[in-house]
């Protein structure tokens, strides 16, 4: 699929500056950051954020989190953690549950023109579950302790969180910004899905804001564009196309087409006809499969599902499975091939179509 590339600038602006972790660097005339302490040696005096970080951090101005581990790197995650953590336990989950957002933004299905730093600023934040915003200020050891502390400045985050929730609300309207013939197809489905997604986000920066400035906010909810999404399957018909059964197989045949069907409608599709955008090709075959030695007949049954789309003969979803099967005749042993393709389709047609819906990307 295509990407969904937003040229806009300032739906670019704000999403870069939302993204970009904040700069150390101030310019002339803005309120300068307190300077990072001396990091001391092994053998230097503790500093005093390691127990009273407001000292160098006022609370006014920030949210501080301090961490001490066996290494570096393990203080740095428990600082990291400790800033989280301030926000309380729901965002922390709230955080972890939105990493199909991140994916979506790293693997291109949401792109800003020309930025990488953006999907590189998301990927680091999902990496360490911590905030976008947030950074490491101190660090310090005794030689055998190992100290950090992250920091997130108030009116910093203020700001990238309120830009980041206008950007995403503008991505939310530019992929539901459809036609009825566009939003009634597998690409609308998927623009829902992406906007359900991005939806999801916006609720826990919202939270996070809400928590840092006291100011609660009302914002669509994902599962409302899911229920949509949800919505169009309904209206989009899939037709199932087998190919001819030979002279004897025909209920045979109709068996497997109605298993596909079936799966088809527990997705929510409606079942299609002659002149249906999307079809799905399946294609059915029994062959005798003997063994030497073996009095039992042996029938193989191989099923090869292809799911098209008319419009432009792609091929957007495929499905194999084959086997064979053993009984005192060959009659009984199609009858049981058959049944064995029939529960297979059964049983995993229909969840392996729903995870391809589920990673369609909108074109």
């Amino acid at each position: 699929m295509s990407k969904v590339v937003f040229w806009g600038r300032a739906s670019c602006a704000a999403l870069c500056v939302a993204l970009s972790l904040a700069s150390c660097a101030t310019s002339s005339g803005a309120k300068q950051e307190p300077a990072p302490a001396q990091a001391g040696a092994a053998s230097g005096k503790e500093p005093i954020w390691v127990e009273a970080p407001d000292a160098l951090y006022p609370k006014f101005d920030y949210i501080t989190g301090v961490g001490v581990g066996n290494d570096r790197n393990h203080a740095e995650q428990q600082a990291l953690g400790a800033l989280v953590a301030y926000f309380g336990q729901s965002v922390q989950a709230d955080l972890r549950s939105i990493e199909s957002y991140y994916e979506a933004v790293s693997k291109g299905a949401v792109e800003v023109s020309g930025s990488t730093q953006v999907q590189n600023s998301i990927q680091t934040s999902a990496s360490i579950d911590t905030l976008i915003g947030a950074e490491l200020k101190e660090h310090w050891d005794n030689g055998r302790t190992f100290y950090a502390l992250a920091a997130l400045e108030k009116s910093t985050a203020i700001r990238l969180y309120s830009d980041l929730l206008d950007s995403n609300q503008g991505m939310i309207e530019r992929l539901t910004a459809l036609s009825p013939e566009e939003k009634n197809s597998l690409d609308g489905f998927s623009r829902y899905q992406l906007a359900a997604t991005i939806a999801d986000a916006s609720a826990v920066y919202a939270n996070i804001l809400s928590l840092i400035d006291g100011r609660p906010r009302t914002l669509k909810k994902g599962d409302d564009y899911r229920l949509e999404a949800v919505n169009i399957t309904k209206s989009i018909p899939i037709a199932v196309s087998m190919n001819a059964a030979p002279a004897g197989d025909e209920v045979r045949f109709d068996r497997i087409k109605s298993a596909f069907t079936s799966a088809l409608n527990k997705q929510g599709f409606r079942s299609g006809g002659n002149n249906s955008r999307y079809v799905l090709e399946v294609n059915f075959s029994l062959s005798p499969d003997n063994r030497p030695g073996n009095d039992n007949q042996f029938i193989r049954y191989v099923v090869n599902a292809s799911l098209t789309d008319t419009d432009d003969a792609s091929e957007l979803f495929t499905y194999s499975i084959n086997n064979r099967e053993g009984h005192l005749s060959a009659d009984a042993a199609k009858d049981r091939a058959v049944s064995a393709a029939e529960k297979k389709i059964t049983d995993e047609y229909s969840a392996l179509l729903s995870t391809y819906l589920s990673s369609l990307l909108p074109e």
